[in-house]
């Protein structure tokens, strides 16, 4: 499944850049009967449906040609939307002062309050020194940093 990922995202990087657009994700998952293959797609000011649209008349084409999946699957592309993933570390820099939910791979208590968790919620503080850090929002409150090796997956909260 890995190597099927890999193949894509190297496929479709050169005209995600032709396009002036950012890959954030890309998932390929059994869903119903089928297989799909989602990639989420942003850009600065965001992504819109004729963004979308024009990638996939891209990206469908290539992928055909090149048998990337070998397997019948539809292919979806997206915005990462309002809780969008933060995968990279430039993604931590980028959405600074925004409300994330972080979860790591393992349980830890990275500030010693005596119970290992793996949920850790706040603002995003950037990064420092090569770590996630967090200011987290419950109300004992107090700065985490996580490496990025740590994360099992982070994202954007959405707040009203």
């Amino acid at each position: 499944m890995s190597r099927v990922l890999e193949r894509v995202e190297r496929l479709i990087q050169p005209i995600v850049a032709e396009l002036a657009l950012e890959l954030v994700d890309i998932e390929y998952q059994r869903e119903g009967q089928g297989w799909v293959l989602r990639i989420y797609l942003d850009k600065n000011g965001g992504i819109t449906l004729d963004d979308c649209a024009r990638a996939s008349r891209e990206f469908s084409p290539l992928l055909d040609v090149e048998d990337v999946v070998g397997t019948a699957y539809t292919l979806e592309v997206s915005s990462p939307g309002l809780e969008r993933p933060l995968k990279k570390l430039a993604d931590f820099s980028r959405f600074k002062g925004h409300s994330v939910k972080i979860k790591t791979r393992v349980s830890c208590d990275p500030d010693l309050r005596g119970h290992k968790r793996k949920t850790f919620t706040g603002e995003l503080l950037g990064v420092e020194e090569q770590k996630i850090c967090l200011q987290q929002s419950d109300k004992l409150g107090g700065k985490v940093c996580f490496a990025l090796e740590e994360l099992d997956n982070a994202h954007l909260v959405f707040e009203f």
